[in-house]
């Protein structure tokens, strides 16, 4: 009785959503036409790796906790939890009040499915080590544990989930909002496999639905009247669009053809500041603007050539002069305010920049290089009128220590997945925050699918191992402090900037807030008449 009298109150609950959003759609529908900056790969919360296709998925799935406007973690799919009191056993309750696009009810054992299905190896699943906190992933992840059904994921019924960690894990809520964690369709993926993400096939359990995919044109969403909020929901429609064209971008702005863009043409700041300053959005974020060294290439094997090549660029004049939005230069892997965690900088910060070229054209002498004898590398960068500047600008910079440096562009696609099968030398990347911790940027220098430069250091790998059981966070963030300090040492990567967020906004746009994860999910705004 007690199960059909719950299932007789979802329906109805879920039938009354449908008729009152019926009801607003016939009086007045609202679409949201959005500029995500790049073309999605996918749209497979398994497979996503950037925060382009994170715009869309976002909206079209939800995990156990979510974020609110403000980029806080508030619940989602799950409406309480509880944590026992070590720490390591988390036990959610489903909401019984949603389901899938389709009509199905969001199980427990759906959660199950998505989190095995990109912890098994053969998902190949690039973006899995995110969950490497829970009991026996990373074995099962690597091929060490067969046995799926050993992950630390249970469904105690239909409306429970039980996750046991290896270790206490201060970010795991939070990690929870990442689009690693969400649920899958398990009806629906069984049925078409991989071709399961295309419109008329993919079934979700967010604010949205997909509707149309058209490559290189447009992502159109609908309301999904399953979803538990729906009745919340006011933007009925979205059209995404792969603006990685930012002057076009701004165009399309002006016209009204666009209500939100990401990112802006950088050199147009000022006219922007001047002509259009409420709609542009410049604020805090927590990000860092690198390039991966590729360890593997034998020309970057020395460490003087890797400090020489970090020494000669004026971070100053690319955030000064180049960029001229906010950016603040950085000397750490790690961008500051994180909580207790000191970044820890390179040694060379505030040498005179002369000086530093001096030094750093003395280190590539003693590893053989000179005028008459330059170094040859290639230089990548995903096609965006900024990371154009800043490569020619850190080009001729380069020259000034006898590096003959070749420019290489592709789109973003294309771009990341040459940095992941190491096809470059020295790239362009970018990590935002998935969650506030250090451990969050520090990863990438662990081995894991997002170290596109391959740096692997024992030491390093053993602080980070270290700082993952330890509870006491001033110990905790000791480790990884000393743990970063290794890498600068060593010059892993070069750390050039930490971001802001870059956003145009139209007046009309109501509910967009400004947060440090840059974290705007279409559920929470509306447009004004």
């Amino acid at each position: 009785m007690i199960i059909k009298r719950s299932t007789l109150l979802r329906n109805t609950l879920r039938t009354a959503a449908i008729c009152a959003l019926s009801a607003s759609t016939l009086v007045s529908a609202q679409t949201l036409h959005r500029g995500i900056g790049g073309e999605p790969g996918t749209l497979d919360p398994n497979h996503v790796s950037g925060n382009w296709e994170d715009f869309v998925v976002g909206d079209l799935f939800m995990g156990l906790v979510t974020q609110d406007m403000h980029g806080k973690t508030i619940a989602g799919m799950a409406k309480d939890w509880t944590i026992s009191e070590d720490g390591t056993v988390y036990t959610f309750n489903l909401r019984k009040d949603t389901g899938w696009s389709d009509g199905k009810a969001v199980t427990a054992q759906d959660f199950v499915f998505g989190i095995q299905r990109i912890l098994n190896p053969a998902t190949a699943a690039k973006y899995a080590y995110v969950l490497y906190p829970i009991l026996n992933a990373e074995a099962i992840n690597k091929g060490e544990q067969k046995d799926l059904s050993s992950l630390g994921v249970k469904a105690l019924d239909e409306h429970t989930l039980q996750i046991t960690l290896k270790a206490q894990t201060p970010y795991f809520l939070d990690q929870l909002t990442h689009y690693t964690a969400y649920p899958l369709p398990q009806h629906v993926v069984e049925k078409y496999g991989n071709s399961w993400v295309k419109a008329g096939k993919m079934v979700s359990n967010g604010a949205y639905q997909l509707a149309e995919w058209l490559p290189q044109t447009h992502i159109k969403a609908r309301k999904n009247p399953a979803f538990f909020d729906a009745i919340n929901v006011t933007i009925d429609n979205v059209t995404y669009y792969p603006t990685e064209d930012r002057a076009a971008a701004l165009k399309r702005f002006r016209a009204g053809e666009l209500d939100l863009n990401y990112e802006f043409p950088v050199d147009q700041f000022n006219w922007l500041k001047k002509n259009m300053a409420i709609e542009t959005r410049v604020s805090p974020q927590l990000g860092t603007y690198y390039y991966p060294l590729n360890m593997r290439s034998p020309k970057l094997q020395d460490v003087r050539v890797r400090k020489a090549l970090s020494m000669a660029i004026n971070r100053e004049i690319i955030t000064d002069k180049v960029l001229k939005t906010g950016e603040i230069p950085a000397y750490s892997f790690v961008p500051p305010g994180l909580g207790r965690y000191k970044a820890q900088e390179l040694s060379f910060k505030g040498l005179p920049y002369g000086t530093a070229v001096k030094q750093a054209q003395a280190l590539m002498e003693q590893a053989g290089y000179s005028k008459d004898n330059p170094l040859a590398l290639q230089l990548r960068y995903n096609t965006h009128d900024a990371h154009k500047k800043i490569a020619v600008a850190v080009a001729a910079m380069w020259k000034k220590i006898y590096v003959k440096t070749e420019l290489t562009n592709a789109e973003v696609a294309v771009h990341y997945n040459e940095l992941k099968e190491s096809n470059f030398e020295v790239a362009r990347a970018g990590w935002l925050a998935d969650y506030p911790d250090a451990q969050n940027f520090l990863s990438l220098l662990e081995p894991t699918p997002n170290n596109y430069g391959g740096y692997n250091n024992a030491q390093y790998n053993q602080l980070m191992d270290k700082a993952a059981v330890t509870l006491d966070p001033v110990t905790r963030a000791d480790y990884m402090q000393q743990a970063e300090r290794i890498a600068m040492d060593e010059y892993a990567t070069i750390p050039i900037y930490y971001y802001v967020n870059l956003n145009l906004v139209s007046e009309k746009v109501k509910g967009w807030q400004p947060n440090l994860l840059d974290s705007h999910r279409t559920r929470w705004m509306s447009l004004a008449d």
